[in-house]
């Protein structure tokens, strides 16, 4: 492993703990999607606690320390992205944007062209193209119903566009 994405092997009680957050906060088909066989953990300095889980040197998703919730992480949506059947955790928007967003850029709710119906204001978002290229990750400002309903204001915060991880 590089030391950017250090880990070790968690114990099962660890995995069991990881699925479980990820059925709760996401639905329960994220459990192996998140946190599948082979994954390291990394664990917080200070707390003790997981800090983040990698498979195959890549960072699926971070712990918030705040909440105990998963931060998506590119290649955590990416898996989403694989392995789920659109529009499940996503935010669709239009073509002519896909590249601002790739590049970081806020999701505005002008753009949205259609949305998972259960996502709500907070959650944690894979933002993708209308060809279902993943384009970004972030944390919905507004319920799926608003995104599409509103003609302006941020309906999603953007915090990693996927040109960062070509860039890694």
């Amino acid at each position: 492993m590089t030391p950017k994405t250090k880990g070790i092997k968690p114990d099962d009680w660890t995995i069991r703990q990881l699925r479980i957050i990820a059925q709760y906060q996401f639905g329960s088909e994220f459990a192996d999607i998140l946190s599948p066989e082979g994954i390291f953990v990394s664990f917080s300095k200070r707390t003790k606690k997981v800090r983040e889980i990698i498979y195959k040197e890549q960072r699926l998703a971070t712990l918030r320390p705040t909440d105990g919730a998963y931060s998506l992480g590119l290649a955590g949506a990416e898996r989403i992205v694989q392995k789920t059947k659109s529009p499940k955790r996503r935010v669709v928007v239009k073509t002519d944007v896909a590249e601002f967003i790739a590049d970081g850029r806020n999701v505005f709710a002008k753009h949205v062209v259609c949305v998972d119906p259960e996502i709500q204001p907070e959650d944690e978002v894979v933002i993708v193209s209308e060809e279902d290229k993943l384009l970004a990750v972030g944390r919905a400002k507004l319920s799926a119903e608003y995104m599409i309903a509103f003609q302006s204001g941020t309906a999603v915060k953007v915090r990693y566009g996927i040109k960062k991880l070509n860039k890694e």
